[in-house]
């Protein structure tokens, strides 16, 4: 699944695998992948009730949305470890740190998930109830911050660990040129949620909810440094043609 995960992604990228089999660290990643999922699933207990039953599926779209959220974090991870394949006691350490991220965020995420897709009301026995109060949204927002500030924060990381390792790894010039772009990215990223953090602290209560609309700029800032940086990473490292003779 890894291999040919991080196989649809290395047709376009410059960086060159030198893992090609998970290794044990990879291998009790995915077991926390995989609990994390379980955390985060719809229902562990078969409805009894026609209701219960509509309450559960009601619950697969937020499901949807943080399986898709932990996916992007596991594939990241596993382009990581297929491109530079790493097994150093400080890039150990930092992926230690990722699942241990994820782990704790499990359930604010299937919250977040549940508040934006729920109105913000959940019923139970027939009596619907408020997820959560005005007052209580600037925490929820500085809690979700947190953690996908620490994501990204622990990506920046393994990839500067990474660049450091270059005359180990024997990079390249164009892969340290990869790595250093998504270095950039990365940090861009964690300013992304450092600043939408500071937000939901700096606006007044009511409006706190508006800061999530900061992290719109991810798609831009993907945008931006894959973009600008491509266009010049073709004209750095375009193949010389010999002149005809």
């Amino acid at each position: 699944m890894r291999k040919k995960a991080a196989g649809l992604y290395n047709k376009k990228s410059p960086i060159e695998w030198r893992s090609h089999e998970p290794s044990r660290l990879e291998t009790f990643s995915d077991a926390v992948f995989a609990f994390a999922v379980t955390l985060i699933i719809v229902s562990l207990e078969v409805p009894k009730t026609f209701t219960e039953l509509f309450e559960t599926m009601k619950g697969t779209v937020s499901f949807a949305a943080c399986f898709a959220a932990l996916f992007q974090i596991w594939n990241q991870q596993n382009i990581f470890f297929r491109r530079y394949g790493l097994n150093d006691g400080l890039t150990v350490s930092l992926n230690g740190m990722l699942l241990f991220v994820v782990l704790v965020y499990a359930y604010p995420l299937k919250f977040l998930f549940g508040l934006l897709f729920f109105d913000n009301a959940y019923t139970v026995n027939g009596h619907t109830h408020e997820m959560i109060s005005t007052i209580q949204t600037p925490a929820l927002m500085l809690i979700y911050g947190a953690g996908y500030t620490a994501i990204n924060l622990l990506f920046l990381l393994m990839y500067v660990t990474a660049k450091r390792q270059t005359n180990y790894l024997k990079l390249n010039a164009a892969e340290v040129y990869e790595t250093q772009t998504i270095i950039y990215l990365n940090l861009t990223l964690t300013l992304i949620g450092v600043t939408a953090m500071s937000l939901a602290w700096l606006l007044p209560v009511e409006y706190s909810g508006f800061s999530g609309f900061f992290y719109m700029l991810i798609g831009v800032a993907y945008w931006f440094w894959y973009s600008y940086r491509g266009k010049k990473a073709r004209k750095k490292f375009a193949p010389v043609t010999e002149p005809a003779s």
